[in-house]
């Protein structure tokens, strides 16, 4: 290929020289560094066949390396990044492409998977959930009571890190540190451990999976330490949702004021930083699952996901499936890729999927034109809105990507003192406004078109802003260009409480149906995630950008992100109010308990489109810690149950030990359908069959001398039909099974592609409901 380059008639000769200039530079490369060229490296998880550490090894990190330098000549033992113990029974090593084969082809090796890069998924709530009442929700006891026995309950954060700083982490009147807790906190350029107290127990990073990946091995990005500092605030803001002390006249630049609190504010919070610039990636995801474990925590919170991927495949639900081994309740983020269908992550059903809602809180701004018409969006702007009339443009200039406001698309000519309507997508919302500002624009309208719908965000801009939904960008997009002269005025409404309707489904939340497992419904709740108060790192301003230099102890976030962390939170007062529940038992709980009626006493509704929403988008329905806290009855899954599941997908039995530690594991026991796990929510795949049955077995956690009787709710091409029809229970730990038939017409498929139903057992103190879909053709 240079020979031809290089005698090209149509190359001139200043264009020869250059290439051969490239080719010099190339082969003193090739010869300073080869490795570049032909032994390029990255990072690979490894699982190993055996789970017992051979005796002459005295670590599982020499035994690992031994293993691998028998292999391969020019592994060494620095090629080992991690060595797995508590998630995972092997390794992460930087390997080039022929050492991770060799390694496929030895028999003691379960599996080879290159490392993958997840993203993160982006003080009203405790009384929006009840929180707030001085009543005894759980029996017998009152919040004070329960909020004690969360002083033993560990919640441990993987994200970006902690701000320690942060007062809400203030660890003021809390008790000792329990004895059981085995972290630490890790020391580092930024970050000394006599930052941590009795409230923040534990902080540790890891980022050799990242280092591999930027820049051959060392930090992409100056700003970064190697540290448990939060550079970014996302993982500042999780936990303070999590388990945040109460912080008195919180607010972002005066929006939200009020007392800030995470869920459970008597808690503990360990931080596992394994996020960094350019993502979070597998191997240092897996690192702080294995060492959060080990750790002692005894609720994880990931706020993080990818894509749909086989479970022996996903690094997150396989570090997860060991959590739950241990006892560990695991709770993550659904996406934000919502309205659309299928776009969920974290979907193996040991994790609680959590998808995001509105709170009743909103933050509106206004857009009134010069021909009168006033419209309403949503805004963080802390400064004053307008006085009087300004010139309003869009797609003004020859720049074909004005409309989208990216870096240097605006003429200052055209815009300078103007109102700017920019397109939403590409670039990031708040940096839209940057460049309006940068160009000397006075203000922004930023507007959705059919990509994001009516989905809006409220961001704290640098500039006046206003962000306004699809229906309402075109309008104002046919205003400017149907006048000579179109004007905008943009006034902002600060924070308006008791909005009605909420909860909404969230727009952007991610939805089902679960591609993985289409027998298994997620997401399993929603939980609040929209416009959320909670702490921020002091090292970056609200917006994110590099150009805001607004410093601020709290920000506004919204995202399914932000309701994990309540969930998160929810779980640990769960596990202090019964700590001999399983985490699948707390699981049942949170979801039998969860309402599917807004504040309006109306069905929940979907903000992508104002319809109905379905269980495609909340799951069991929105979390009500009061009654999960005294369920009635719960769903428990075990172990065994979960190994019989992974065998009805028909994994091989390697990839069934990729998932699961135990080693003599085999699939001697498997469901003849995945539906048949003991999961408290139903997914029925008819097919092409007419008949679908399961059988569930639900436990009393209710009184002695409980009786349950059945309601169904389905289709018209549906018949329901469960046996028995009452459950009586003599007493508390009883267990009773139902059986579950459908049945549906055989036109079925012809006229429906899918619906939804519900099974209710009740009494007169529990209403313990499972909703169910049904899908007739694979979507």
């Amino acid at each position: 290929m240079s020979k031809i380059l290089l005698h090209s008639p149509f190359l001139p000769m200043g264009s020869m020289a250059i290439v051969v200039l490239v080719l010099v530079v190339l082969l003193v490369l090739l010869v300073l560094h080869p490795c570049v060229f032909v032994d390029a490296k990255t990072t690979y998880i490894v699982r190993m066949k055996h789970h017992a550490l051979p005796s002459e090894y005295p670590t599982h990190h020499h035994w690992y390396s031994a293993h691998l330098q028998s292999l391969s000549s020019s592994a060494t033992s620095d090629s080992i990044l991690y060595a797995y113990t508590s998630a995972y029974n092997g390794f992460a090593a930087s390997l080039n492409p022929e050492e991770a084969q060799l390694l496929r082809q030895s028999d003691s090796i379960l599996g080879v998977y290159e490392d993958s890069v997840y993203n993160l998924h982006t003080t009203r709530t405790p009384g929006f959930l009840g929180l707030n009442s001085d009543f005894g929700f759980w029996e017998g006891h009152n919040t004070q009571d329960l909020h004690q026995a969360s002083h033993d309950v560990i919640i441990g954060v993987i994200d970006t890190g902690i701000w320690p700083e942060s007062m809400s982490f203030d660890d003021t009147g809390m008790p000792e540190i329990p004895s059981r807790w085995r972290g630490e906190c890790e020391s580092g350029p930024d970050f000394h451990p006599s930052l941590c107290n009795k409230k923040l127990i534990g902080a540790r990073s890891f980022s050799k999976g990242y280092q591999m990946a930027s820049n051959d091995g060392y930090f992409g990005n100056p700003r970064e330490n190697q540290s448990p500092r939060d550079q970014d605030g996302h993982g500042t803001h999780t936990a303070s949702t999590a388990a945040g002390s109460h912080v008195a006249n919180a607010s972002l630049l005066g929006y939200a004021r009020g007392i800030a609190r995470g869920m459970a504010p008597q808690a503990r919070v360990a931080a596992y930083k394994t996020c960094w610039s350019t993502g979070c990636f597998g191997s240092d995801i897996l690192a702080g699952m294995d060492r959060a474990i080990s750790d002692g925590v005894d609720v994880l919170s990931l706020s993080l996901g990818g894509g749909s991927a086989p479970y022996y495949q996903d690094t997150i639900a396989i570090g997860a499936f060991a959590a739950m081994e241990n006892g560990v309740f695991v709770s993550c983020s659904a996406g934000n890729s919502g309205p659309n269908l299928a776009s969920l992550a974290n979907v193996a059903p040991w994790i609680m999927t959590v998808g995001a809602g509105t709170l009743d809180r909103d933050f509106p701004a206004y857009v009134q034109l010069g021909n009168g018409k006033r419209f309403t969006g949503v805004s963080l702007y802390s400064g004053q809105g307008m006085n009087k009339p300004v010139g309003l443009v869009y797609k003004e200039g020859s720049n074909t990507s004005s409309n989208m406001c990216l870096p240097g698309s605006l003429d200052p000519e055209l815009i300078r003192g103007k109102v700017v309507v920019c397109d939403r997508g590409i670039n990031a919302r708040a940096e839209k406004g940057g460049v309006v500002r940068d160009a000397g624009g006075f203000g922004m309208i930023l507007a959705n078109t059919a990509a994001n719908g009516e989905k809006l965000v409220a961001d704290s801009h640098l500039l006046p802003a206003v962000a306004v939904g699809r229906i309402t960008g075109d309008m104002i997009r046919h205003y400017v260009r149907s006048v000579s002269k179109p004007t905008a005025v943009l006034s902002f409404g600060g924070t308006v409480v008791n909005v009605r309707p909420s909860p909404v489904v969230a727009a952007f939340s991610s939805r089902g149906p679960n591609l993985v497992t289409p027998q298994i419904l997620k997401p399993d709740v929603i939980g609040p995630g929209v416009n959320i108060l909670a702490a921020w790192s002091e090292s970056i301003g609200p917006t994110g950008l590099d150009s805001d230099k607004r410093k601020t102890q709290f920000n506004i976030m919204s995202g399914t992100s932000m309701s994990c962390p309540h969930i998160s939170g929810l779980a640990a007062l769960m596990k202090a109010a019964h700590p001999e529940w399983s985490p699948s038992a707390i699981k049942s709980a949170l979801m039998t308990t969860a309402y599917t009626q807004d504040n309006t006493n109306s069905s929940l509704r979907d903000a992508a489109g104002g319809a109905f929403s379905n269980p495609w988008g909340h799951g069991a329905g929105h979390v009500d810690p009061h009654k999960a806290l005294s369920p009635g009855l719960i769903y428990d899954i075990s172990i065994d149950d979960y190994i019989a599941f992974l065998c009805s997908l028909d994994y091989g039995i390697d990839h069934v030990q990729a998932i699961v530690k135990q080693s003599n594991v085999t699939c001697s026991r498997k469901f003849a359908d995945p539906g048949q796990l003991n999961y408290p929510t139903l997914s029925v795949v008819f097919g092409g069959k007419r008949v679908v049955q399961y059988t569930r077995e639900v436990t009393n956690v209710g009184a002695a001398g409980s009786v349950y009787e059945v309601a169904t709710t389905a289709p018209l091409a549906v018949n329901v039909m469960v046996k028995p029809s009452r459950l009586v229970f003599t007493k508390v730990g009883e267990k009773k099974m139902y059986t579950v038939t459908f049945v549906t017409s055989g036109d079925a498929a012809q006229t429906a592609r899918y619906g939804f139903g519900s099974i209710v057992w009740s009494n007169d103190l529990h209403v313990v409901r499972s909703p169910v879909a049904f899908t007739w053709t694979r979507l």
